[in-house]
């Protein structure tokens, strides 16, 4: 297929059109109706200033309404020797219009075609992760309400520490996700803005109606400098996966938890079989194999930043070629993190959370600052009262009943102002939903 760019009919060579189109092709898929939307509201605007006729543009219209349709009906195929959906969306407009097909080029370039298409696509990426982290974040409160009074050790430098909950634990990585939404909230805001117009970096000499394109298109408002429309390509793939990296960090460590907590050695919780793995040649063994998976790709995810910043800040202004390859980079990297929340919403449900943890002998200084806490309370300094129990402990005479928990200390442990984190993560979700 003739490139739109060919000014002869010179072939391209196949080893230099192999690798500048890289895997583009395998991606562009993802953008095909991204590209007919842009292509539309392109098209009604073009009319609106007079550029083309109302007929030519309805034209236009129903043609891409066509392709938008083979599209989401699943019917749409890229041609493998199309450069890209640009030109082979311009190459079915020609060959069905002829003369009129070519107009729709008309003060645009590929390149903010390429932004527009990128940043719908990450906007639509968002909200489905969202609603995915929101699935999850249901899950953890339930859990945590449903099992906030069980005790739990706490750990510090992996040594016995203090008495927490069942609920403290799963409740603070449903706060997590709070902050994590945050991240993509701001992310959101960065992103939704109208690059279309920008063209090839420097903007049209045509009568263009950029305020058109940005309300038919949805976005909340425009990227107003041409120079800079083209600045955010890498920049809003970079933001989001820095958000994405956060979200990681969270499922990350919530996974090695969990290993932790189903190792034999911990003991704190468990899952039914079909959600473990066993050995070729240990009977015994129930691996949690889905979760150290999680665990790993959260950790590749995380990496996604620092290969952004690789790959874009050391470029100049204007469009690059080094561009092409932030699709190979993020593209499987929302398809992982949309899976590994998948699997820890279908996974973690099951859960079964042990009682009676702290009886174990191993765990009586677990209780050493409640011990210190009565001490103080009976009128002693705090630094006294330390000295007396740490005494108790190296002389192996120290003694504490769970009972005798304080209730101030079994209250925190109890309260863990779960609708107070509810109402930050939904009012969230709404803004990054609505």
């Amino acid at each position: 297929m003739k490139k739109i760019w060919q000014k002869d009919d010179n072939a391209t060579n196949i080893l230099v059109n192999k690798f500048t189109v890289g895997k583009d092709l395998d991606f562009d898929e993802r953008l095909a109706k991204y590209d007919v939307k842009g292509s539309i509201a392109h098209c009604m605007m073009l009319a609106e200033v007079g550029i083309i006729t109302k007929e030519e543009s309805d034209k236009i219209i129903f043609v891409l309404a066509a392709i938008l349709q083979d599209i989401l009906d699943g019917n749409f195929k890229i041609d493998k020797n199309a450069e890209d959906i640009h030109s082979q969306i311009e190459a079915i407009l020609i060959e069905e219009l002829g003369d009129i097909g070519k107009k729709i080029h008309t003060a645009r370039s590929r390149n903010d075609q390429v932004l527009v298409d990128v940043k719908l696509y990450l906007l639509d990426e968002i909200r489905e992760i969202t609603v995915l982290t929101d699935e999850f974040f249901q899950i953890l409160i339930k859990l945590a309400d449903q099992h906030k009074n069980i005790l739990l050790p706490g750990y510090t430098h992996l040594q016995i520490a203090m008495p927490s909950s069942f609920g403290l634990w799963l409740g603070a990585y449903a706060e997590s996700l709070v902050d994590d939404l945050e991240m993509f909230f701001s992310v959101k805001n960065i992103i939704n803005k109208n690059p279309l117009g920008s063209a090839a970096g420097y903007g049209s000499s045509f009568p263009i109606d950029r305020e058109s394109t940005t309300y038919n298109l949805g976005f909340q408002s425009m990227n107003y400098n041409s120079v800079y429309a083209q600045m955010t390509r890498g920049k809003s793939e970079k933001m989001l996966s820095m958000a994405m990296a956060t979200l990681a960090g969270t499922l990350g460590k919530f996974a090695y938890d969990v290993c932790l907590y189903l190792s034999q050695n911990f003991d704190f919780i468990s899952f039914p079989k079909e959600f473990t793995t066993g050995s070729s040649i240990m009977p015994h063994k129930k691996n949690p194999d889905i979760f150290e998976l999680v665990r790993a790709r959260c950790n590749r995810i995380q990496s996604l930043p620092n290969e952004f910043i690789l790959l874009t800040n050391n470029l100049p202004s204007g469009y690059h070629r080094d561009m092409q390859l932030t699709k190979e980079i993020l593209f499987p990297a929302i398809d992982s993190l949309k899976e590994c929340l998948e699997i820890l919403n279908y996974t973690l449900p099951n859960i079964q959370v042990k009682d009676g943890i702290l009886e174990d002998e191993k765990y009586k200084y677990l209780f050493s600052v409640e011990k210190i806490n009565e001490e103080v309370k009976k009128g002693s300094s705090f630094r006294d009262a330390y000295i007396k129990v740490g005494q108790e402990i190296e002389n192996n005479e120290f003694d504490f009943e769970i009972g005798n928990l304080n209730h101030t200390h079994q209250g925190s442990i109890g309260n863990l102002c779960l609708d107070k984190i509810e109402y930050q993560f939904n009012k969230l979700k709404n803004k990054l939903l609505g």
